[in-house]
C-alpha cells in the first residue's frame, strides 16, 4: 500500500525546473490525494458533456492560467474550488510533478495536494458532470496502465489508459498518473 511518506519523499527528491519560455498555454491541474482508512485515493472529475473541448473525459481539476493568478499553484487551487468546490483551506500543497505538454498546445503543471478527508464536493455542472475517488494503489499498478500508440502529425506517441469502474482514464491525465507512479 502506498503511503503519504513515500509520496512526500519522492516529491522532495524530484527537482523539476520550469522552463523560462514556452509557446504552449500555461495551465495547471491539482493532483488531489485523500487519505482514507482503505488507503490513499485520487480525486478525478468527468468533464461536462456539453463542453467544446474534451467533453466527458476524465481529468484532474484544473485549467489555463488566468491573468489574475499569482502562479500555477494558485491556478490549480482556484480551478479546483471552481470546478468541484474544494476550497484552498482544505488543501495542503505537498509538491509538483514534471510538466506535461499536450498536443492541444497546453503546458500543464501538475500540483500535488493533500485534501482533508472531510471535504464535500460542490460540483459546478457548467464544467464538470461528476467528481469521484479512485484508489491510488489501483492507478499506480503497472498492470492497470495500458499502453498503446497514436499517430499525430506523422509521429507515434504513447498513450496510456486505465479503465476503472466503467470509466476510461486516458490521455494527459493518465500520463500524469503514470509519471507520478514512476517517481515512487
Amino acid at each position: 500500500m502506498i503511503k503519504l511518506e513515500q509520496i512526500q519523499q519522492a516529491l522532495d527528491k524530484a527537482n523539476y525546473v520550469t522552463p523560462k519560455t514556452t509557446q504552449l498555454q500555461p495551465s495547471a491541474v491539482l493532483v488531489p490525494i485523500v487519505e482514507r482508512p482503505a488507503g490513499l485515493q485520487l480525486i478525478l472529475t468527468q468533464r461536462a458533456e456539453h463542453l467544446k473541448h474534451h467533453p466527458g473525459q476524465i481529468s484532474f481539476p484544473g485549467g489555463r492560467m488566468d491573468d489574475t493568478d499569482k502562479n500555477l499553484i494558485h491556478t490549480a487551487l482556484r480551478e479546483t474550488d471552481e470546478e468541484i468546490g474544494i476550497p484552498e483551506s482544505k488543501i495542503e500543497v505537498i509538491g509538483k510533478l514534471g510538466l506535461q505538454p499536450t498536443i492541444t498546445k497546453f503546458m500543464i503543471q501538475p500540483i500535488v495536494g493533500l485534501v482533508e478527508s472531510d471535504y464535500q464536493f460542490r460540483v459546478n455542472h457548467d464544467e464538470v458532470d461528476e467528481a469521484f475517488e479512485v484508489p491510488l494503489d489501483f492507478l499506480f499498478k503497472p498492470a492497470n496502465q495500458i499502453k498503446s500508440y497514436r499517430e499525430f502529425q506523422g509521429i507515434q506517441f504513447p498513450v496510456y489508459a486505465m479503465p476503472y469502474q466503467g470509466r476510461n482514464i486516458w490521455g494527459a491525465t493518465a500520463q500524469i498518473i503514470v509519471n507520478f507512479s514512476k517517481l515512487l
